[in-house]
């Protein structure tokens, strides 16, 4: 059993020994991406930003007890929103959303100029400046808008809704 074990063991580490050596020796990790559409974001991303997708921006609410109206949507029936509720949140889920979707196309084709200035080789130091910080901007506001969606779902939800809401996404203390 002890000669089985040390075997065993002996192949693992040897495997995991030549696995470590060629991805250190090997290809990039970021090997295949330069295929992808644009450059610095991947197929799938793009995608989530032309849909308005959250990505992941409003976690900073979304974990602090700041509801997102897309899951309070979800979730309507086991939050007992009022007519009145769901109505609020239906209008802000669309604002974010449309606003999301506005700024992600934004983003999305501020990426591809970069990327085509780079593909190009026409990139210098002014306009890789005015590019990021564009991009960056644009980021910002994007962020701002998936926040603001939780923030004011803290308005219109009740105590009870906002705990029952943590509970049902397994976020409760």
């Amino acid at each position: 059993m002890k000669k089985a074990v040390f075997f065993l063991s002996a192949i693992l580490l040897s495997f995991s020994a030549c696995s470590h050596e060629n991805a250190h020796h090997g290809h990039s990790p970021y090997a295949g991406q330069e295929k992808q559409t644009v450059k610095a974001i991947s197929d799938e991303d793009i995608q989530k930003y032309l849909d308005g997708d959250g990505l992941g921006l409003a976690k900073a609410a979304e974990l602090n007890g700041f509801p997102g109206p897309k899951h309070v949507l979800e979730n309507r029936e086991k939050l007992s929103l009022t007519a009145e509720q769901e109505k609020r949140v239906e209008e802000s889920f669309q604002k974010m959303k449309s606003e999301a979707i506005d700024l992600g196309k934004r983003i999305v084709d501020r990426e591809r100029e970069l990327d085509a200035f780079f593909a190009g080789e026409r990139i210098d130091d002014q306009t890789l400046r005015e590019k990021t910080r564009e991009i960056a901007a644009l980021q910002g506001d994007l962020r701002n808008v998936h926040l603001r969606a939780h923030l004011e779902m803290k308005r219109i939800l009740s105590p009870d809704q906002v705990e029952s809401y943590k509970q049902i996404r397994g976020y409760a203390n």
